[in-house]
C-alpha cells in the first residue's frame, strides 16, 4: 500500500491563516507592523527564488520585508556594516542573511554579528545554546517545520528512534537536538548518520522515522527504509530537469508509511516558521522597548 502523504504546503498554509490573525492583533495592540530584513549576497538563481518566496509569504500575512541586494563583490565589512545599521533600525524586527555567501565572506562572522533577538533563523550561538537547554527563544525554522509536520500527521514521537541522515549545522543536528528534549513532538531516542557512519542501512532500517537532510538527490532508496517507517525529506536537488528531495519518491513510497514531497512538504514549512520568528521577535522587542 503507498505511504500517505504528509502535505507540507496544506500544514503551512493553515499555520499562516492563523499568522496572519496573529499579526493583525499584534499590529491593532502596537501601532507596529512586523518586518523582516532580507540580506541576499550574490546572484545565486536558488537563493533569489528563496527571498523572493518570503517577501511575498510576508505580505500575505501582514508583515513588512525590506530585501538588501549586495553585489556578489561584497566584501565582508561591508556586509557587517549593512548588519549593524539593521541592529540599530527599531523598525526591523528579523534579520535573515541568506546562505550560501561568497567565498570571500566568513559566513559564521556574520551569523554571529547579527543581533540574538533578531536571529530568525535561530542561527547565533546564543539562540542555539538557548534550544539546547530546552529553553528556546526561536527555533531554527526548517527543523520546527519537520518537527510541526511530524505533529500535524499524527506521527508518535514520543519513544520513536529517529534516524537523521546529515549532521549541518541548518538541519541535521538543530533537529535531532530538537526531538530529543522532553517536551511535545519530542521525546526521541535520536541517531545522528553522516558521511562516516558505518553499516549505514542497518542503521537507517532500525528507524521508526527517518529524516533525510543529506543533500544527495535520491540518496535514501528503498532498501535503505524499515516497512512502515516514516520519511521526512529535506532534501531539494535539481537532477536535469526535475527537482528532487535527498529520497527517491517512487521506491520508498512502496516501502514507508508516511512521507514528504518534495517540492511540497517541508520547504513551504521552512517559510511558515521563518514567519511565526519574526512575529516572537516583534512580540519581544516591544516588551524590551516598554
Amino acid at each position: 500500500m503507498p505511504a500517505r502523504l504528509i502535505d507540507g504546503k496544506a500544514i503551512a498554509a493553515s499555520i499562516r491563516e492563523r499568522l496572519a490573525v496573529d499579526v493583525a492583533t499584534f499590529r491593532q495592540a502596537t501601532h507596529r507592523i512586523p518586518k523582516l530584513a532580507a540580506v541576499l549576497v550574490g546572484d545565486d538563481p536558488a537563493s533569489q527564488v528563496y527571498v523572493r518566496n518570503k517577501e511575498q509569504a510576508c505580505t500575505k500575512v501582514g508583515m513588512a520585508s525590506d530585501v538588501h541586494r549586495l553585489p556578489s563583490t561584497t566584501t565582508q565589512t561591508q556586509l557587517l556594516e549593512l548588519i549593524a545599521r539593521l541592529n540599530a533600525d527599531s523598525d526591523v524586527h528579523g534579520i535573515l542573511v541568506q546562505l550560501p555567501l561568497p567565498k570571500q565572506i566568513h559566513e559564521t562572522t556574520v551569523l554571529d554579528a547579527v543581533d540574538p533577538l533578531k536571529d530568525v533563523d535561530c542561527f547565533h550561538p546564543e539562540n542555539v545554546g538557548r534550544m539546547v537547554q530546552g529553553r528556546p527563544r526561536f527555533l531554527p525554522c526548517t527543523p520546527h517545520g519537520v518537527q510541526v509536520l511530524l505533529r500535524e500527521s499524527g506521527t508518535t514521537v514520543d519513544g520513536a528512534h529517529v534516524v537523521v541522515l546529515g549532521r549541518s549545522e541548518i538541519v541535521g543536528k538543530p533537529v535531532g537536538m530538537m526531538l530529543v528534549q522532553k517536551g511535545e513532538t519530542a521525546n526521541a531516542t535520536v541517531t545522528i548518520c553522516h558521511s562516516r557512519t558505518k553499516n549505514l542501512a542497518e542503521i537507517t532500517r532500525s528507524a521508526d522515522i527517518l529524516i533525510a537532510a543529506i543533500g544527495r538527490p535520491e540518496f535514501v532508496t528503498a532498501d535503505l527504509v524499515r516497512p512502515g517507517a516514516v520519511v521526512i525529506d529535506v532534501g531539494i536537488n535539481r537532477l536535469g530537469d526535475r527537482l528532487v528531495g535527498d529520497v527517491a519518491f517512487a521506491a520508498v513510497s512502496e516501502v514507508a508509511s508516511a512521507i514528504t514531497p518534495v517540492p511540497g512538504g517541508v520547504g513551504p514549512m521552512t517559510i511558515a516558521m521563518l514567519l511565526e520568528n519574526t512575529l516572537t521577535a516583534a512580540k519581544l522587542q516591544s516588551v524590551a522597548a516598554q
